[in-house]
């Protein structure tokens, strides 16, 4: 949908077709390697999100390297996780929660859609950052995660606000937490992890489009230059800010974002000692 929302724009603004083309699978690398075999041309961009990076990790033998076959256009948008816990675990803030992990060591469990993603990792680096041992429970997708956290199967989560805020609001979930470093305007109400007690914890869920490196940079330069005035169009900004944040986006914006991430992700799979599933 992201996607498909920006694309439109850029359509509009460049007079050409923009062809949405799905490629699900293997924590996102099919879609990826797909891209990296594209002409350095402009034609085709790739809609990266977390995993671009995290997978280059925890997947040692891919057939690309994303800071190699790669170059950030603009950053689209970003969005933090929610910890969230089943009210029968009787935890509503993260003091609460760190105290009955602390006194639980390797007992209070986290879903996750599988070994490698985005939770999984986001939980890692809580665990490290926290010092407590909790239980990694994967599923093979975040629709059977979040069943058995609702049943009450699993105790806790790190999951998107899109996700689980009719559960917040009908009260079968708790949400103690968020995982960005400062509170942003859709959460307001909500501390953030690190202002509630895991000092500097940051892992934000973002997404934005990058294409081959060698691309021609008058190419470059203009498939910025229409992204930056697509995200800055009043219904573009709205649309994106129902389900997350918009940044800046600039091309700087993101690659500094990116260096960010390899340097967090990166540690946090060594750390984790985290291998293919």
């Amino acid at each position: 949908m992201l996607a498909r929302t920006v694309a439109q724009k850029m359509s509009e603004q460049l007079g050409q077709t923009f062809v949405i083309d799905n490629k699900p699978g293997a924590a996102s690398t099919i879609g990826i390697a797909e891209a990296a075999k594209t002409p350095a041309d402009g034609y085709t961009l790739l809609l990266a999100a977390a995993p671009y990076v995290i997978t280059q990790y925890v997947y040692p033998k891919l057939s690309y390297d994303v800071r190699k076959d790669f170059v950030p256009l603009g950053l689209l948008q970003t969005t933090p996780t929610l910890l969230v816990v089943n009210p029968a675990l009787g935890t509503n803030t993260l003091n609460d929660f760190l105290k009955l992990a602390k006194s639980k060591p390797g007992q209070i469990s986290y879903a996750t859609p599988g070994g490698g993603s985005l939770p999984h990792l986001i939980g890692e680096l809580f665990k490290q950052q926290a010092g407590i041992d909790l239980l990694h429970v994967p599923y093979k997708g975040g629709g059977p995660a979040l069943a058995d956290l609702l049943a009450g199967h699993v105790n806790s989560s790190f999951l998107s606000p899109i996700e689980v805020n009719a559960h917040l609001k009908s009260g079968k979930l708790i949400a103690i937490g968020a995982s960005s470093l400062k509170r942003t305007p859709a959460l307001a109400a909500l501390p953030t992890l690190a202002e509630a007690g895991v000092a500097d914890f940051e892992a934000l869920a973002w997404f934005g489009f990058v294409t081959r490196q060698g691309t021609p940079p008058e190419v470059l330069a203009k498939l910025s230059e229409h992204l930056q005035r697509a995200l800055k169009s009043p219904e573009i900004r709205d649309k994106i800010a129902q389900s997350g944040d918009v940044p800046a986006g600039t091309v700087q914006e993101f690659a500094d974002l990116l260096g960010r991430e390899h340097v967090r992700w990166e540690s946090t799979v060594k750390a984790a000692n985290i291998k293919p599933e």
